[in-house]
């Protein structure tokens, strides 16, 4: 009796791992492939070489988040790929994305403005692509596409942030100096639309012409460069590529807080930022990479989790119904910075915090208390929906 006791429980226990094992394998059927296309971009010579760019800037960040994505992932039956294709410089993009869009229907990308416009139009409405590397404006305004979403923070939030936490200091006065780049006149023009916007005032302006090493002459060179200036209370610098900016600071010729592209700045994301969690993520990349995590690691990882949310809500790897997930007011990423992140229906801009940092702490989070919106407060921080020329969301 006990012997056919034992045997009928053995059966039973050996049937329910059975069916456990059927349940998990059916459960293993949803594929989610997501690529990463790059392209690699020449090394501008700057005076300083001091901050090297990460050969693997943005993709580590895409690969922690995919990590993370499989933790999740193993209990639903999930199973996530990524597959990461670099284009050398020079190299034929268009060639690289055929193939990788032929086989992937979720794609981010990092590359600057024209080749993210010409891949995203290149993909059609069967895709869902991620900027994770043009801040330009014109990506969220007249030259948005609808299969596009970004999660790199456009210029303008960045200055928009940057100028809450000027506002909120009453250091209303202030004076401009501007990279001679393209690029530079780009954040500069960002800066001065942010001012007006939030009532600051650009009292004096001057263009950054020097060609000397800084390096030996700063201490000599800057004060005399910024002595002609009106009275200010901050001294804001647009070098995009940060080339000369980290000069300013300390050599100016009145005492005066240096800000933008150096001093406090306004980041997506930068070592210092520890709160909500947030020191254990810079913790995990920093152990699986051995360097501190970027804002364009951060807007790839952003990415990739966001693929994984709608995924895990939806239970679907359809880019229909992901895309409408994406966009919906369901949809919240939380992503380590106090507040849920989520993409703007109008242009695809992820909407989110920004911290305000200087070298060694946070200094504040934006946007600020006090600074609303009607839709969101984050709707303060760039681009807002009656600002867009964006049409081809439909909002």
């Amino acid at each position: 009796m006990r012997r056919l006791l034992r045997r009928t429980i053995f059966l039973a226990l050996f049937a329910c791992v059975g069916v456990a094992g059927a349940v998990a394998e059916a459960r293993a059927t949803l594929e989610v492939k997501i690529g990463y296309l790059r392209m690699e971009r020449p090394p501008r010579p700057v005076l300083s070489n001091l901050d090297e760019i990460p050969p693997r800037r943005g993709i580590e960040g895409a690969e922690l988040a995919l990590s993370d994505n499989m933790t999740t992932g193993a209990f639903l039956g999930h199973d996530y790929a990524l597959e990461v294709v670099s284009v050398p410089v020079g190299g034929p993009l268009d060639e690289a994305a055929a193939q990788l869009l032929a086989t992937h229907d979720l794609v981010v990308l990092d590359m600057p403005l024209a080749d993210v416009q010409m891949v995203a139009d290149m993909a059609g409405d069967q895709k869902i692509l991620f900027n994770a590397g043009a801040r330009d404006h014109e990506l969220r305004s007249a030259g948005c596409r609808a299969n596009l979403l970004h999660t790199i923070p456009e210029t303008g939030m960045e200055a928009d942030a940057l100028m809450q936490v000027l506002l909120a200091k009453k250091w209303t006065k202030l004076a401009l100096i501007e990279g001679p780049t393209v690029e530079d006149q780009a954040l500069a023009d960002s800066y001065r639309k942010s001012a007006r916007k939030f009532g600051l005032k650009i009292v004096s302006e001057k263009q950054w012409t020097f060609d000397t090493d800084l390096r030996r002459a700063a201490s000599r060179e800057v004060p005399l460069f910024t002595q002609g200036f009106k009275d200010h209370d901050v001294l804001l610098v647009a070098d995009a590529h940060d080339d000369f900016a980290r000069y300013i600071e300390h050599n100016t010729w009145k005492p005066r807080p240096v800000v933008g592209s150096t001093g406090l700045m306004a980041r997506a994301w930068f070592p210092v930022v520890e709160q909500w969690g947030a020191a254990q993520l810079q913790s995990r990349f920093k152990d699986m990479t051995g360097r501190d995590m970027t804002p364009e690691d951060y807007a790839a990882w952003a990415a990739v989790r966001a693929v994984g949310e709608a995924v895990t809500r939806t239970g679907s790897n359809q880019v229909d119904v992901l895309r409408a997930y994406l966009l919906s007011d369901d949809f919240a990423l939380a992503a380590f910075q106090g507040r849920p992140l989520s993409f703007r229906a109008w242009n695809g801009q992820l909407r989110q915090p920004l911290p305000v940092v200087n070298a060694r702490a946070q200094v504040a989070s934006a946007p600020l208390d006090g600074f609303e919106h009607a839709r969101n407060p984050l709707d303060t921080l760039g681009t807002d929906q009656v600002e867009s020329a964006c049409q081809a969301f439909g909002e």
